[in-house]
Parts: structure tokens; C-alpha cells; sequence
């Protein structure tokens, strides 16, 4: 698969199924936790629809016909400040290692900095150690403790950046 043929797009009605597959591949790819983390998220099967609202935003990594990964950037949920969440950043083994992690962070840091939100939070699991990197050196920096309600409670690394 030649990375021209890749690109990053915001997520479309018809690609929700695949998008899905690619989240919940992730868990068993890497043994993660199924209960308290998104691969049980009511939205999960519905990630087109869940990032309809305001001030949110979900981009897929995708050929012209699969859905290779995705990151999104949403409100947090249940917070009252300006501070929005990088959600359900997942991608397929095909590609895992190959760039789109540090390229999907930085165009949705760009979105959430043009939607105006003060800080982005995020939430992870400490066996995902390259991911957790690849947060850091995108000047994310470690939280002793979560921000909202996002009833990820197998998730235990928080961390957040001032945009």
C-alpha cells in the first residue's frame, strides 16, 4: 500500500462499520481492557453521528476503500470549562508505526485550537507506552487525576495540553 494512496479525511455516514472494526480490533490486537474503555462506548458503532454536534470533530486515516484509523476531538464530556477530549485515536496494524499517530494529533490540536478550546485532555491505558510518547511529545503532560465524566475507568493514564 503506497502512502499516496492514503489520506486523512473528516469521517462520513458509510464508513462508521469499518471504523468500528478498527476501535475494537485495537483491544485485541494489544489485550486491552473491553469494560470501562471504548470499545464499549454507546457511540462507538455510531462515530459519524457522534461527532455531529458542535465543536467536534472525527478524522478517519483511509484508501479509497477501508478505513485504516481515526482521532477525534469532542467536548469533554460532563466538564464545564473550555477544555475539549482527543478521543478514540485507534489504527489498524497495517498501518501502526507509520506517521498517522503524530499526523491525526496535529490536525486535531489544529481543530480544537480553531473551535477555540483552552486545553485538550485525553485519557489512555499504560500498556499503550508508544502512544503515551507520541502524547508527550506533542507537549501533552501528565494529570494525577481525570477531568469529567468520560466512564473510561480502565483508562488509567490522564493527561492534558494548554492549546
Amino acid at each position: 500500500m503506497s502512502e499516496e494512496e492514503i489520506v486523512i479525511r473528516e469521517i462520513r455516514a458509510d464508513d462508521n462499520l469499518q471504523t468500528e472494526a478498527v476501535i475494537k480490533a485495537c483491544f485485541l490486537d494489544f489485550k486491552l481492557p473491553l469494560t470501562g474503555t471504548a470499545y464499549e462506548d454507546a457511540e462507538t458503532p455510531f462515530m459519524y453521528e457522534a461527532y455531529r454536534e458542535e465543536k467536534s470533530v472525527y478524522f478517519v486515516v483511509a484508501n479509497a476503500t477501508q478505513v485504516l484509523g481515526g482521532a477525534g476531538i469532542k467536548h469533554l464530556k460532563d466538564y464545564d470549562g473550555n477544555v475539549c477530549e482527543l478521543q478514540k485515536m485507534y489504527f489498524s496494524s497495517e498501518i501502526r508505526g507509520k506517521g498517522y499517530g503524530k499526523k491525526l494529533i496535529g490536525k486535531c490540536l489544529e481543530a480544537a485550537k480553531n473551535f477555540g478550546y483552552d486545553t485538550c485532555y485525553l485519557e489512555t491505558i499504560p500498556e499503550l507506552k508508544t502512544a503515551i510518547y507520541i502524547y508527550e511529545t506533542h507537549g501533552f503532560t501528565h494529570r494525577t487525576e481525570p477531568l469529567g465524566n468520560t466512564g473510561h475507568y480502565s483508562c488509567g493514564v490522564w493527561m492534558e495540553k494548554v492549546l
